[in-house]
């Protein structure tokens, strides 16, 4: 989907039952240092809570362009951007397929990318959406709902084998082995559909003992499948491949990560492209957010932001 948004309708819109408070907007603000003149690609737009803070300083004639593979959230983004509308573009689709998506839009290259690339609360606080274990509904966990692989089917499909490397490579799960086989036991008379049943699956797996570990047992396991179901670092992968030849001179580029498999990722990529001249690092250490910031949003606790800027 390729659309510039219209002006607002005359029906007043209904307020969002879903709260989201944008990560770190201060620090991304700072590291991205918008301009009047600039273009900017928030690759996951969310809610609109980044976008709604860069596109006041893109005014007058700056350029916003805001995806996510996600047509829920583009939808209560563009209400929340309405205000900007002749400034901002809604594109459907994943970031991995940006150069592409800018070659539509007419644009070799642009000023700013902005990837946060956590969950919004639209997708965590919706129950059919599947993503958290604190609400009971399907295991389904896209972000895209036009694909075809859900969290359910990898759990009824996959071998023991299969799911034990899923578990481990993508939720660093050191009791994978345990949760995979009670997953393969219990599966065959009872199929395996709802976030409740495997999260209490997990809770009866992971011994008492465990640790003092703060996370829900089931946080890894639920991790390492979402991850698969959306591909998601292969799609990083081909991000920060793409970066140094979609960035102008002088641009910048944020990105925000919330788990380790995600950031080193990140770090090492901008590490090579440092190395090679072809970037400077803003961060040498990834910017955390603060304790007031986690007090206010604990959601954010986890969040780990790297900046570059595209040199000459």
């Amino acid at each position: 989907m390729l659309e510039t948004m219209t002006e607002p309708s005359p029906t007043p819109l209904q307020p969002s039952p879903f709260q989201h408070a944008p990560v770190l907007l201060k620090e991304i603000i700072e590291c991205l240092a918008p301009t009047s003149h600039a273009t900017v690609v928030d690759c996951t737009v969310g809610l609109g809570g980044h976008s709604l803070a860069v596109l006041p300083r893109l005014m007058p004639s700056g350029r916003l362009i805001a995806i996510d593979c996600d047509a829920q959230a583009l939808e209560r983004a563009k209400n929340r951007l309405i205000e900007f509308a002749p400034h901002v573009e809604l594109v459907q689709g994943n970031f991995q397929d940006l150069p592409m998506m800018l070659q539509r839009l007419g644009c070799s290259t642009v000023d700013g990318v902005i990837a946060d690339l956590g969950m919004s609360s639209l997708q965590v606080d919706d129950a059919q959406r599947g993503f958290s274990f604190l609400r009971d509904g399907p295991l389904d966990m896209r972000m895209d709902p036009r694909q075809s692989v859900t969290a359910a089917s990898l759990i009824q499909q996959l071998s023991q084998r299969e799911l034990t490397d899923l578990l481990w490579t993508y939720g660093e799960e050191r009791w994978a082995g345990r949760i995979a086989r009670r997953i393969v036991e219990t599966r065959k008379p009872h199929p395996i559909e709802t976030t409740s049943q495997l999260a209490h699956l997990i809770e009866r797996v992971i011994p008492l003992h465990r640790g003092t570990s703060r996370i829900h047992p089931a946080t890894r396991t639920f991790q390492a499948l979402r991850i698969v179901v959306n591909d998601e670092l292969a799609a990083l992968k081909r991000l920060l491949e793409v970066l140094p030849d979609v960035l102008a001179p002088g641009g910048r580029a944020v990105i925000i990560a919330f788990h380790s498999l995600e950031d080193r990722a990140v770090k090492q990529a901008f590490r090579q492209e440092e190395q090679t001249g072809v970037v400077r690092v803003l961060t040498k250490k990834p910017i955390r957010p603060s304790e007031t910031e986690i007090a206010a949003n604990p959601r954010s606790r986890s969040a780990r932001l790297r900046a570059v800027e595209k040199l000459q």
